[in-house]
Order: C-alpha cells, then structure tokens, then sequence
C-alpha cells in the first residue's frame, strides 16, 4: 500500500470538523448499508451494540481520531492494538475489509453529498487503504501465533461447571468439547463466545474477560469467565447473551470460543516488577479481569509462590454485598498473602453485613479519599501501577482522582466492557 501523499494528509486532517459534526450520522448510514447487504455480518457485530447506537458511536470515535492524529499514527497506537485484539477475538478476515472500505466511503458520501467531492473522496480510499493494511498486518501476526498453538478459528467448548459468584454474576467454567489442550493466556484478558440466536437467525459473540488466573485454570483444564446478567437499566436493552446464558445454558451444553485476546494484562512473570506494588481497582463485574490478576500475583504453577512478588492492593465498589463477586476468595487470598490487602466500599449495607467482613467503607461509593495513600494507594512509589475496570463514568472519575493524586497517566491501566474506547478526559 502506497503512503499517502502530504496533499491527502492535509486533506483528511481537514476533513476533521465535519467528521465531528455528522461522524455518527455517517458510521450509522455505513453499518445500516453494510448489514442489510451483507447478511452474515450478523455474526460478527453485536445486535445490542447496534440497537443502543453504541457501534456506530464507536466507529465515528475511531474514524475522528484517525483523521486527527493521521500525520502522528503514534498517538493511537493504543487505540490500533485494542481494536486488533478485538478483531482476532471475532475472527475478522483481511477480506472483508475491502466491504467495510467500500460501504464507509459510500456512507461519506452519501451524508455529505456535494461536500464530498473527488479530491475528498481520493484522500479518503487511499487513508482508509494504509489504515487496514495496517490493521490486517496486525492481525494477521496474532493469527499466526494462535495457529502456532495449533488452535485456528472457533472452538468448541463444553460447560462443565456453573457457579453463582453474586446474586447477578455466574460463572461458567469452560473446557474443550474434543478433550483437546487450552492456550496460553495473561491475566485480564478475555475470550470471545459465540452462539446461535434462534429469535434472530444469526450467531451473536460477546467478550468476556477469563476471571481466574491460569495456574489455577490451566493446570485444571478450563477457561472460567464470569458473566453478570445485564438488565436493561444502563442502555434500555437488555443483555442478550448475559440473559440466555444464565437462563438457557445449562452444564453439558456447548459454546464456541475463540483464542484469548486483549492488551490489558499482567504478566506475572515479569522480574522487572518484582517489588512494584498494584492496585487493582473496581466496580461491579469489572472485578473479573482483576480477579485473574490477583490470583496471578499470588499464585505460580503448581499452586507455588510466585516468583515475582509485589504488593497488591484489591479495592472494589459494589452496590450490595450480594452482588459483590469473589468476596470470600479475595479474604482468603488476604489472609494467605501478606503482601495483599482489601478494601469494600458498598453502596447500600444491609441489616447482616459485617464491617471487615462484607465491607470497610459502607453507605457510600467507591471514595479513593478514604484509603490510605502508602498502604492501600501506594501513592509514595513512582513506580506503582493502577489497573481500573468498571463502568466507563466509574473508570473516568477514578483515573482522574490519581492523577489529580500524582500519579502519571502511563501508569494507569483501563478495561472498558464495551464498544470503543474509554473517553480520554
């Protein structure tokens, strides 16, 4: 693919403004176009995304930045690395960029009518031709490693266990339906799972990061992910697949999964951390990537300590103590590792809950204020990292709190649970 010339690369950076005012319009027109003739795209992208505008949002995000940051690709390559793991995790193909290419330069045109004229339309192929190239290279390296490990495409995984962790979280312990052997993974990242939708006629995937560390799932031969039953409250529409998997999917019954993904981990084998403290902050079914890293950092094959020691600081924000997940597993993990600690913040206590037990901050929401800055915050180490996973308001609002605290923003880590990217405020 040929770089693009200094002329288009002004020409899209211009084309900035107006991708900020009529981005959505334009990314919803695409994937209307785009699905309607192109029905087995049903399977890759999600309904409920599609529904709740969230999809087209995302991509006008993406498309803004890129037009923005096009002569400084540094600036996103944050941006590049999360959405190829995504790719992969979905199976997307290098083939069907070329339909995306076609329908998103359609859309631009269509929205913008006279406005889009040829100059902005060539500047536009040819940026959109080095960003999939970009992307399918990407790609298609993390490909060919999970061929490496000889697993290619979906799987088949069986349900082998199904345990309630809270009153809206279960988790689903997974094992391959041939006997065959599990990946590798790094704790906090996530598996895609895939299954048929009768009411629609399509498959539908979703994302669900792997909460329990591999020394413990690896050696016992499963994946355990750990799913939270999505009302409608927060999008008004509720979670398809959290729904059917807690009513309708039972042990013995199947799914398909693809290879784990994701660029938000640790590696717990890393000596360069030994010492580095953690923090490992919160809210709701967020605690599930986080919970694969604690195990990790205190855990090593063979049920071993690890090799790598570091502190550990476990903060969590819950409405209920029954809706916190792992509550009893990260006290045990407390007691058992000098080098942890804990703290609850629950929203509403109820007439049985126990300070120290089911919280230490009750009545309230998550308040980094109330902590102590050594102990639980680590706020005396320059070296000290932050790992944040939660709703996006929740990840935002916290992120802000430590650096307004000193710390750097390098030193922060997010997973957001939905589509696009947390919003850099």
């Amino acid at each position: 693919m040929a770089a693009l010339t200094e002329n288009q690369i002004a020409i899209v950076k211009a084309t900035a403004p107006v991708l900020k005012e009529h981005g959505v319009t334009i990314t919803t027109v695409f994937y209307e176009n785009m699905i309607r003739e192109n029905p087995d795209l049903h399977n890759i992208f999600s309904t409920t995304s599609q529904r709740t505008g969230a999809q087209p949002r995302a991509l006008a995000g993406a498309v803004l930045a890129y037009a923005t940051y096009i002569d400084d690709l540094g600036k996103l390559t944050h941006a590049v690395q999360r959405i190829a793991h995504k790719h992969v995790s979905l199976q997307v193909t290098a083939a069907q960029y070329d339909i995306v290419g076609k329908y998103l330069i359609q859309a631009i045109g269509q929205v913008l009518g006279a406005a889009a004229t040829p100059d902005i339309v060539d500047a536009w192929v040819a940026a959109y031709g080095v960003l999939a190239s970009v992307f399918i290279n990407l790609e298609g390296e993390m490909y060919k490693a999970n061929a490496a490990e000889n697993w290619v495409g979906w799987r088949k995984f069986k349900i082998v266990r199904k345990v309630p962790e809270s009153s809206v979280i279960t988790s689903f312990y997974l094992a391959p339906a041939d006997g065959g052997s599990l990946s590798k993974f790094l704790p906090g990242q996530y598996i895609s799972l895939q299954v048929p939708v009768p009411e629609l006629g399509y498959l539908q995937s979703r994302q669900y990061s792997l909460s329990e560390g591999p020394a413990t799932s690896l050696a016992n031969g499963y994946y355990r992910i750990s799913v939270k039953k999505e009302d409608a409250a927060e999008t008004g529409v509720p979670g398809l697949i959290s729904n059917m998997l807690h009513a309708k999917y039972a042990v013995g019954d199947e799914v398909e999964i693809s290879h784990p993904q994701g660029e938000f981990f640790v590696d717990p084998s890393d000596a360069s951390k030994a010492g580095v403290p953690v923090a490992l902050i919160s809210a709701g079914v967020g605690s599930t990537p986080l919970k694969a890293i604690l195990d990790s950092l205190t855990t090593a094959p063979g049920g071993q300590p690890p090799a790598v020691k570091r502190p550990v600081s476990w903060i969590h924000s819950a409405r209920t103590s029954a809706m916190a997940p792992f509550a009893d597993a990260v006290r045990q993990t407390c007691r058992d590792n000098e080098n942890v600690t804990a703290n609850v913040f629950l929203r509403n206590l109820g007439p049985d809950d126990q300070a120290g037990v089911h919280y230490e901050f009750g009545d309230m929401r998550m308040d980094l204020a109330k902590l102590d800055k050594e102990r639980d915050l680590f706020l005396g180490n320059a070296a000290a990292e932050y790992y944040i996973c939660g709703p996006e308001p929740f990840m935002v609002d916290v992120r802000q709190t430590l650096v307004t605290m000193g710390v750097d923003k390098s030193r922060i880590f997010l997973e957001l649970f939905a589509t696009g990217d947390v919003a850099d405020a």
